[in-house]
């Protein structure tokens, strides 16, 4: 009994292990480098995690990735453009305005400007003072002599 307890304690804790990256790293450096890309970039399925924190599968795919072109030499926007080549530019959480997403960057600018001047225009044309005639001035004005008068 004691047997099979320490077997199956020992089998259910494989999948705990296999979870974690271990990479080898030629240096600190580069590890400091391997930890800032893969905080940099967002896995493809996790909406808005980054893959350093991320357990579904394409996010340990792209760990790797980045290992793999670490290993090799590359530079992190060679490594970034490998990255936006492949999954697109979702996995960096700064997307270069490009026609498509213009209207993203300069969308909500404009729409705050309109809304001021809708604004402004309405108060403007609610509150506009119209002309009296000279008829009326004179009549107002004597009107006011005549209270004044009452008054004192």
């Amino acid at each position: 009994m004691r047997l099979l307890s320490l077997f199956l304690g020992l089998v259910l804790s494989f999948s705990t292990l296999a979870a974690i990256d271990t990479y080898q790293f030629a240096s600190p450096q580069q590890e400091q480098q391997y930890r800032q890309l893969t905080g940099q970039l967002r896995c493809p399925k996790c909406q808005n995690t980054n893959i350093a924190a991320s357990d579904s599968i394409i996010a340990a795919d792209m760990r790797s990735k980045v290992y793999q072109l670490l290993k090799e030499g590359q530079s992190n926007q060679q490594i970034i453009d490998y990255m936006v080549d492949r999954y697109g530019n979702f996995v960096t959480y700064q997307p270069p305005v490009t026609p498509s997403t213009l209207i993203l960057w300069v969308g909500p600018a404009l729409f705050v400007i309109i809304g001021a001047l809708v604004i402004i225009l309405r108060a403007r044309g609610r509150y506009s003072v119209e002309q009296i005639s000279w008829h009326d001035q004179q009549r107002l004005a004597q009107l006011l002599a005549d209270n004044d008068r009452k008054e004192s």
